[in-house]
């Protein structure tokens, strides 16, 4: 015990009296991790993520920074072994072979009063003992948003029309009791917890070369290969609730990482809403892609993906889906980076058991069901030779579907070999992410169903489309 306690004092003592010797060499440098710390898109008036920079000492001997300065110090605020305030940083030695940490944030923009994301720079210099000083560029784009809604509460708009001159930015719970107009192009960030009650009609028609962008506010990244958007449920929902029927038009909407994509209620018994979907996708979601109550759809080249409960509920109205796919690989991956856990769910669940209000008709044509759990799809119907929807030129993982207009259809077998997508799991590492069009052996290539692909001859991507033999789902094999 004694010997251990004066191994102990030893080394206590050593380190307490390490010295040093600066190097008077005055060709002696610092090294950097980068030579620009880029900064991801900052929204004025929201502050930044911290970045790091690691400063180096190659060199044998030790060096001493006497000096470190920025050329404005107004839009970056820099800490320094723990110091916020660079006037005060003087002799600061880093031994040979040794680092420092520099810690770095955007400080809080004000607007800018341009529509487009505006580049601010400075410069960060490091003065040394001998003489020789260096520099390491700060970047960060800003971008001026339109807010809406207030933190930690409600705020109620009559209407709304959401251009595409700037991005919004939505707070909390933003209500609108009538119609909503979303045009190509625009841009809506939703702050954490935040979601869109919709009372009215809802028409969003983006196109290919604009698509309508839905996600959370957070522009920076986890890790270097993991951005903030690919984190499920930093945002509530979008829905759309109504006591009357109305219409809701979508075309190139993407909604991305939150906790609901697109949730359509109504109290209707007999004329229902009407959904119309083209060309959107809904992925990454922590509850559910799209959930449609006592509403009628149809979906079109249109992909769900990546849900931990259900990508498609079905309960009430007549739904057709139409050269879609629905993907459900939600947390596949080698490392997982949402906050939930992919539930025992299948991605689409079509519920026909409620006893009063409208009848539930789902059908799926030329589209894709599939996930990496084993049964994808539940029909929950009294009896299954009864149940009035049909199932024509998908591929399906499923064994339980056993109504009579499923017939013409693959089905996912055991033993099939051959990936349906060209990745459908997540290596951050690799900077690789789920790319859900087809493989060049897919399973789906050429099943679709020529007379459904007539009046569709072009893809979610805009390629053409076999009308001879379709490929199923909405990516047309290239």
């Amino acid at each position: 015990m004694r010997k251990l306690l004066l191994i102990i004092l030893c080394i206590g003592v050593l380190t307490s009296c390490r010295e040093y010797q600066p190097s008077s060499d005055p060709e002696a440098k610092l090294a950097f991790s980068c030579d620009t710390l880029c900064f991801d898109t900052v929204l004025t008036e929201q502050g930044s993520a911290t970045l790091q920079l690691m400063v180096y000492n190659p060199n044998k001997e030790a060096v001493v920074i006497d000096r470190v300065w920025m050329d404005d110090g107004e839009a970056f605020k820099v800490n320094i072994d723990g110091e916020q305030d660079l006037s005060r940083l003087s002799d600061l030695p880093i031994y040979g072979g040794d680092s420092l940490f520099v810690f770095v944030r955007v400080t809080d923009f004000g607007q800018t009063g341009v529509d487009d994301a505006v580049l601010t720079e400075d410069q960060l210099h490091f003065h040394l003992q001998t003489g020789s000083s260096q520099s390491v560029t700060l970047e960060a784009y800003s971008q001026d948003v339109e807010r809406l809604g207030i933190k930690g509460g409600r705020q109620q708009y009559r209407t709304y029309h959401f251009i595409a001159d700037k991005p919004y930015l939505l707070f909390d719970t933003v209500i609108v009791t009538g119609n909503v107009t979303m045009d190509a192009g625009a841009t809506i960030y939703m702050h954490n917890g935040a979601a869109l009650y919709i009372g009215g009609d809802l028409t969003a028609i983006g196109t290919h070369a604009q698509p309508i962008t839905i996600r959370g506010d957070r522009l920076d990244r986890l890790f270097d290969s993991v951005p903030y958007l690919y984190a499920a449920g930093s945002w509530d929902g979008i829905y759309l609730q109504t006591e009357v029927p109305r219409t809701y038009q979508l075309q190139y909407v993407d909604i991305l990482s939150g906790n609901v994509g697109l949730y359509a209620y109504s109290t209707c018994n007999d004329r229902l809403p009407e959904l119309t979907m083209n060309g959107c996708r809904i992925h990454n979601h922590s509850l559910y892609g799209l959930v449609l109550v006592n509403t009628d759809a149809t979906v079109v080249n249109t992909e769900i993906s990546n849900c931990a409960s259900y990508c498609v509920y079905c309960s009430g109205g007549t739904h057709d889906f139409i050269h879609s796919t629905i993907a459900s690989y939600f947390g596949y991956t080698t490392i997982r980076i949402q906050s939930v856990a992919k539930e025992d769910a299948a991605a689409v669940f079509i519920d026909n058991l409620q006893k009063t209000g409208p009848k539930t008709t789902s059908s799926f044509y030329n589209s894709i069901i599939t996930g990496y759990q084993k049964d994808q799809l539940v029909v929950a119907t009294p009896f299954d030779q009864y149940y009035p929807g049909i199932f024509l030129g998908n591929y399906l993982k499923t064994d339980t579907l056993r109504i009579p207009h499923a017939q013409d259809n693959i089905y996912w077998q055991k033993n099939d070999s051959n990936a349906v997508f060209r990745n459908d799991f997540y290596e951050y590492k690799k900077y690789v992410y789920y790319d859900f069009r087809l493989d060049s052996l897919s399973p789906a290539i050429g099943i679709g169903d020529s007379i459904t692909a007539l009046p569709y001859p072009a893809d979610r991507n805009g390629v053409s489309r076999s009308l001879q033999k379709p490929d199923a789902g909405c990516y047309q094999h290239e």
